[in-house]
């Protein structure tokens, strides 16, 4: 009993001075308990699926009882936001293509004639097939609206829905997630590749004779910068070309545009992870610094859950997130076929990011102590 007894005193003692170890140094305690908060957090107001705000449009053009009420209905919900009455059917590409609205109910001029007629009244939901998932969603709401009108009607036949998918006709869930996973995949491993960067050589003891060579800073920053950059270029077009061939999803834009994108988030990525190096005294803390960060710019960045459907101060907080406006720009350049004036907003983010990065991660360069 007394060697038993001796044995579990010993591994007590050592797992006591491994506790202790960790409580008493502060960055230790913070992350403990600041990771699972923010993550727990982030998951339970980013991560939902659920309908909470559908911006859509309306063409009307039977202007009769029947439609108005079609669309009260919608209007009553608490989810349906209209944010535009068109008055021709060309209004239409505007409003899906800016992303204004989710989708367009469209009401044919004979819709209350062919009710009154005893025939079916078909009415036309033009959705958004970049958010695949939401879009069906949204479009299977509204049809469980006309059922229950229909019902209320009492009319056979009555209301029918034609549904049209714009930029992805069959609503698969592929063609949303696939172009961009393009800028999310490459992003984690171009974030570690630049975060390693300095705090490799701060472990390794020679960042203090980088630091006293005829390099400037500008240079220094230059030639850490780069190596990352062209690995997330290859790495995306890696998955470009196993989209493109092996998933055969068709692109719609322009290559020189995806790649002039792609090459500004992924400075503004690089910026990001030079600025974690130049923080972390070593490459386990940049590790760490690093994967805590991926977690919530996945979140926030419109990947596979609409940013709108956010609180306001989490949609607020995605504009520092670049990886928002990379998914962004890569799917409307694929799918939608847009020009440089349609993804031109994404551009001002992203140089905004690596603006504030880049020089950020070059002063701490010089002026952090290693």
């Amino acid at each position: 009993m007394g060697p038993m007894v001796d044995w579990l005193a010993r591994v007590f003692s050592l797992i006591r001075k491994e506790l202790q170890a960790l409580l008493k140094d502060p960055s230790s305690r913070a992350l403990l308990l600041v990771p699972a908060l923010m993550q727990s957090l982030l998951f339970g107001y980013g991560a939902t699926y659920d309908l909470t705000n559908v911006p859509y449009a309306v063409l009307d053009q039977s202007h009769a009882a029947t439609s108005s009420r079609l669309l009260a209905h919608l209007d009553g919900t608490g989810v349906f936001r209209r944010v535009a009455t068109l008055g021709s059917s060309g209004q239409i590409a505007q409003v899906i293509d800016d992303g204004d609205a989710l989708l367009v109910i469209s009401i044919p001029p004979d819709f209350e004639a062919r009710l009154s007629a005893g025939q079916r009244a078909p009415v036309q939901i033009i959705l958004d097939g970049r958010n695949s998932s939401t879009a069906g969603a949204a479009a299977a709401y509204v049809g469980a609206i006309v059922a229950a009108l229909n019902q209320s009607l009492g009319a056979t036949p009555a209301i029918t829905i034609e549904r049209r998918a714009w930029f992805n006709p069959n609503l698969e869930s592929r063609w949303n997630i696939m172009p961009a996973l393009i800028a999310a995949l490459s992003m984690l491993q171009t974030l570690l590749l630049s975060a390693l960067s300095v705090a490799r050589e701060r472990e390794q003891g020679t960042f203090d004779q980088l630091l006293v060579t005829p390099l400037t800073p500008l240079q220094i920053l230059i030639g850490k910068a780069l190596p990352p950059m062209l690995v997330g270029i290859v790495q995306s077009t890696i998955i470009f070309l196993i989209i493109l061939f092996w998933f055969q999803i068709p692109m719609s834009g322009s290559v020189w545009l995806l790649y002039l994108g792609l090459a500004m988030f992924t400075l503004a990525s690089v910026g990001i992870g030079l600025s974690i190096s130049a923080v972390a005294l070593n490459m386990q803390q940049a590790m760490l610094y690093t994967f805590m960060l991926v977690m919530p710019l996945m979140l926030l960045s419109g990947l596979l859950t609409p940013v709108r459907n956010m609180p306001w101060i989490l949609q607020a907080a995605t504009y520092a997130n670049p990886l928002r406006f990379g998914v962004d720009l890569v799917r409307r350049v694929y799918l939608e076929g847009a020009g440089l004036n349609d993804v031109a907003f994404d551009f001002v983010p992203l140089l905004a990011v690596a603006a504030v990065t880049l020089p950020l991660a070059g002063w701490l360069f010089r002026n952090r102590l290693s």
